[in-house]
């Protein structure tokens, strides 16, 4: 039976992808040609969606990006054998984009069908499950240790202590929180890995609580994600009939379950307190710490939250070792991560390499530039409250501690590009106001400084501030940084500081004024 794969991933959805596949089952039923049209997510080259790949005898051929109207012409010219288009790509691993990538934790994206727990496990599903119910608890925690995973949602903090400390902490319930609330502008990659390879996620999960002996665990995202979650809770249903979630975990005789729990949206479950306080049915604030959540977690109870990016890179750290991973990377960011490629860029997708590669060779040699053919002039990175970068920065790599040696996140490893037109001003202000917006409120600096900063920066666009109102701002960052509960408040400085520094003309400022800041 001729194989077509079409992705169900959200990206590819939004450009026309069911309604792709529903017209290539209806041309080849017109034709009295048998087929299977293949969901899969995406590969997230999403310039190209919706790309279709037929499977022939040579591999999977690609095509793309498909419309509706293209598919008679499709069948005309052979593309179920992989015959000669212009939207034929070839093998989808030999296009540069791909080819460049070192896929570890995206390896089956775009690949297997994300609800099918044969095909998971055909592509090497399972086999970090298998080697870490062979191992006691402790072995599996210094294996994810060794491996020097960080963690990907913004912090950086090794994986592997989170584990010993709740592995180590009494309590008679125990937890795992997956935190897979994407809010950052121009990011994807939960989104994608839960829509395009949900059991990744669920193994992950499962490996984290026989190493530190929590039974239950909760993935928590958006309610921006319907596809992301429809597919997460179909493939939890259908590992738990399988017998590799519940009260005898693939025989091993230990207990572990899961569940999706959707929140509404608010950026500040992003933080990890926050997002505890939303599970437990609260308002989304943050909580002061000490105690850490992994003493006093989720209802009080000693708990792991990983970002999901962490949870998906378990799999392959159990099931090739921690060594296989750590030999990727650069100083002590080890392994690797998966980039989002946005904004006013001609090739914007996810890319994901080893930790070292710099932001110049991400932007113009992956990225292509700009879309608009125009010089870049910054590139944000690490969401919204990351710092923006000019071009005299493109040489720093991607490494939790180069970024923070030139004052700036990589964060969940999202970049969003814009050419010579954006007005850096401007982008300064919408810090302070996404800040305002999006604040929880409990704490001051937060609260009101981000008001105060609009409100300042308000004044400067106007053309009515002054030198003084330059400093205040320098003032009220600082003030911010220090004295905020959660990165929301600390981290809102980032961007603003950043323009302000690198980019003093769309302040109205000359380069010499910068060292009042």
């Amino acid at each position: 039976m001729i194989r077509v794969h079409v992705p169900c991933d959200a990206g590819a959805l939004a450009v026309g992808a069911d309604k792709v596949a529903a017209v290539i089952t209806r041309e080849a039923q017109a034709r009295g040609i048998e087929l299977t049209i293949v969901r899969t997510g995406s590969r997230g080259l999403y310039w190209l969606e919706p790309m279709v790949e037929v499977a022939t005898a040579e591999g999977r051929i690609a095509y793309g990006p498909v419309a509706a109207d293209d598919v008679a012409g499709l069948f005309d010219a052979g593309f179920l054998d992989g015959g000669g288009h212009r939207l034929r790509l070839g093998r989808p691993e030999r296009i540069p984009f791909l080819a460049m990538q070192t896929r570890l934790t995206f390896a089956r994206c775009g690949v297997v069908d994300p609800r099918s727990l044969d095909d998971y496990r055909a592509h090497g599903g399972w086999r970090g499950l298998e080697t870490a119910i062979s191992l006691d608890p402790a072995t599996v925690v210094e294996a994810v240790t060794a491996s020097g995973l960080r963690g990907r949602g913004g912090a950086g903090f090794p994986t592997g202590i989170k584990w010993k400390t709740v592995a180590d902490a009494k309590g008679l319930q125990k937890y795992i929180v997956c935190n897979a609330d994407e809010g950052d502008s121009g990011t994807f990659a939960d989104r994608m890995i839960m829509e395009g390879d949900p059991f990744v996620m669920i193994e992950g999960m499962v490996i984290a609580g026989l190493a530190v002996g929590a039974t239950k665990g909760y993935i928590y995202t958006r309610s921006e994600y319907p596809h992301a979650v429809a597919t997460m809770r179909a493939a939890i249903e259908i590992t738990r009939r399988a017998g590799l979630l519940g009260e005898d975990v693939a025989g091993s005789g230990r207990s572990f379950d899961l569940e999706v729990r959707v929140g509404a949206g608010a950026y500040v479950c992003g933080e990890e307190t926050a997002l505890l306080e939303s599970l437990e049915g609260k308002r989304g604030i943050v909580r002061a710490k000490p105690p850490l959540p992994a003493h006093k977690g989720l209802f009080d109870a000693p708990t792991v939250i990983n970002n999901a990016l962490s949870v998906a890179a378990i799999p392959f750290i159990l099931a090739e070792g921690p060594k296989a991973y750590a030999d990727f990377g650069m100083g002590r960011s080890r392994g690797t991560m998966p980039i989002q490629i946005a904004g006013n860029v001609r090739y914007g997708g996810l890319f994901e390499t080893a930790f070292g590669v710099t932001l110049g060779t991400l932007v113009d040699d992956i990225g292509g530039g700009t879309a608009t053919g125009r010089p870049v002039k910054a590139v944000q990175v690490g969401g919204p409250l990351g710092a923006y970068f000019p071009r005299q920065l493109f040489d720093t790599p991607f490494d939790y501690e180069a970024f923070a040696a030139k004052d700036g996140l990589i964060g969940h490893g999202g970049l969003v590009v814009f050419d010579d037109t954006v007005d850096m001003a401007k982008q300064a202000r919408f810090a302070f106001e996404f800040c305002a917006l999006e604040s929880c409120g409990k704490c001051t600096p937060c609260r009101i400084g981000s008001t105060r900063g609009v409100e300042i920066l308000d004044r400067v666009l106007l053309g009515g501030g002054t030198d003084a109102d330059r400093a205040l701002v320098a003032d009220l960052c600082h003030t911010m940084k220090f004295g905020s509960l959660c990165a929301l408040g600390g981290f809102t400085p980032y961007p603003v500081m950043s323009a302000l520094t690198h980019f003093p003309e769309d302040f109205g400022l000359v380069p010499h004024l910068q060292a009042a800041e």
